[in-house]
């Protein structure tokens, strides 16, 4: 169970696709505004178990694009709290995925409001913040990601097929910076999942390089459920992939002088 009052570092990392890209080939701002917006309300949702709602966001300038390629993440952190409302700083940076350079794209101040009963159940009032978490506080990777009513199946939960994107961009994401280079799927030894991840709930990916061969890297993914409103956080499935590292003929290639 999560404590109310406890500050946490949100982090949705993604990649940019073509679809997300405008005719420049850099990521479209329309794109990059609403996956800060989804930053932001997670954070707020985690704070307390309440239903949130954007009231506004304060100026937010693009410093840099992000381009096509390149690893996005997103960082939220609350920094202030009142009765009804917080605010949180949500921040893009673009990481470039063989040279690993990192570079702010953007930054601003999303305010968030608590409505509906859950507020009504907190005594009207959120919780107050003891103090933000710093900036880079993380021991290891973990990605998070809202599961919205197009994710789900039929049944109203997370379609198996998008819980297995999801498991294969993270474990892409962790190879990737293990070894530096331009890395693919070999293989999926095996994915077990153990219970359903309900519309409106939060998946964390937690993907780590287990074992690492000439040219592959063996990667463990574990995905969890987070429901907002009660804090309760579940294993919810497991995965292992194998990951190759290719050269620019698409020919397995080394990672020992450049694996971490």
């Amino acid at each position: 169970m999560t404590t109310l009052s406890q500050p946490r570092l949100t982090r949705l990392i993604d990649i940019v696709f073509p679809g997300d890209t405008n005719h420049h080939g850099t990521l479209f701002g329309g794109i990059g505004l609403a996956q800060m917006d989804k930053v932001a309300f997670i954070a707020a949702a985690r704070h307390a178990p309440a239903d949130f709602v954007t009231a506004s966001c304060e100026r937010i300038d693009f410093e840099a694009p992000a381009h096509l390629g390149d690893i996005i993440e997103l960082t939220g952190r609350i920094l202030r709290v009142g009765n009804r409302s917080l605010g949180v700083e949500v921040e893009l940076v673009a990481e470039a995925p063989v040279s690993g350079e990192r570079r702010r794209c953007g930054v601003g101040m999303f305010n968030m409001v608590a409505v509906g009963e859950g507020l009504a159940r907190l005594g009207g009032r959120l919780p107050p913040l003891a103090s933000p978490p710093e900036r880079g506080a993380e021991e290891e990777l973990r990605m998070v990601e809202m599961v919205f009513p197009e994710k789900t199946s039929h049944y109203g939960s997370l379609y198996g097929g998008n819980a297995l994107a999801a498991m294969g961009k993270a474990a892409f994401v962790v190879a990737t910076r293990h070894c530096r280079k331009a890395v693919v799927m070999a293989s999926s030894h095996r994915v077990d999942f153990a219970h359903q991840i309900q519309t409106g709930e939060v998946v964390e990916l937690a993907p780590r390089v287990v074992e690492t061969g000439r040219t592959s890297m063996t990667v463990d993914v574990e995905l969890w459920a987070e429901n907002l409103h009660s804090g309760e956080r579940r294993a919810c499935g497991r995965g292992r992939f194998v990951m190759v590292a290719v050269d620019a003929g698409h020919r397995p290639t080394s990672i020992a002088a450049t694996a971490a």
